[in-house]
């Protein structure tokens, strides 16, 4: 069998239905929904799921046990155990999708990116282009499987805190791009989260991820370079923020499918910055 390689961070429904049986890869379902939506991920999952896919729990279990916001990167040697535990190694080709179309694989994406696997891809459209196309789906408990054998090599330049990111607002070869919707960016809409101001930070710019979207698909590259290139150079580092640090993955996905080369997602994203009052805000 030739080794499967993934060659985009992006694959299609046809793609993934292609190589779902090649022992190489592994198809994750990384379904998360906001706090108050009375749905869940996992039990969603166990009921029904592409055929095969493992449960990736980026909020409670792949996550810092003791950050005081919600699902930060954990330390590496937790990544790599929680993985394992998933029958992921470091030569395992991975494929994530949710059950939004685009919402929360490009997280997953992202953690594995900053613990150095570059062997990962999001499924454009998720679980409803997948059953759109009548595509293979089980449910129930899944079939056992080996446990991997996973190193995590961090990449830090694809993580930056808060007190790095305040020091490093007005530089003008660092663009900040936020993911949340206008009303909030503006302030004219209150955060969902108790305690958490409203506005934004000094020099960031606004670029809500549905702009990225139609219909559960990312636009086509040549939109998307032309959505960055409306608020950043080219030769910018990108910075993205969002609620809790998962729709700005959606932008740094997006950023690379556009053929941009420094991105970094700021973890804390709004929920520690709006919260942390030594941090400067503005409407």
């Amino acid at each position: 069998m030739l080794a499967l390689k993934i060659s985009s961070p992006l694959v299609s429904v046809s793609w993934l239905e292609q190589n779902l049986l090649n022992p190489q890869l592994v198809v994750l379902d990384a379904s998360w929904f906001l706090p108050g939506s009375e749905r869940n991920g996992r039990s969603e999952w166990q009921q029904k799921r592409i055929a095969g896919a493992r449960f990736f729990d980026f909020d409670k279990k792949v996550a810092h046990p003791d950050a005081s916001f919600p699902h930060m990167l954990p330390e590496a040697e937790h990544f790599s155990r929680e993985v394992e535990a998933l029958g992921i190694s470091n030569h395992t080709k991975i494929v994530v999708y949710d059950s939004q179309g685009i919402f929360s694989a490009p997280r997953v994406w992202w953690m594995f990116r900053a613990m150095g696997h570059d062997q990962v891809a999001v499924l454009d459209g998720g679980l409803p282009a997948w059953e759109l196309k009548g595509h293979a789906l089980e449910s129930g408990e899944p079939q056992p499987f080996e446990p991997g054998n996973f190193k995590s090599v961090y990449q830090e330049h694809w993580v930056i805190d808060g007190d790095t990111l305040v020091q490093s607002l007005n530089k003008p070869s660092i663009q900040v791009l936020d993911a949340r919707a206008a009303a909030r960016f503006y302030g004219t809409q209150p955060e969902p989260r108790q305690g958490v101001r409203s506005g934004h930070m000094p020099s960031a710019k606004s670029l809500p991820f549905g702009q990225l979207l139609q219909g559960g698909h990312f636009l086509p590259s040549e939109q998307l370079q032309q959505r960055f290139d409306a608020v950043s150079d080219n030769d910018q580092q990108l910075i993205f923020s969002c609620g809790s640090g998962v729709t700005a993955c959606i932008l740094a996905l997006a950023a690379e499918l556009a053929g941009r080369k420094q991105l970094t997602v700021y973890d804390g994203s709004w929920t520690e910055w709006g919260s942390t009052y030594k941090y400067p805000v503005v409407q």
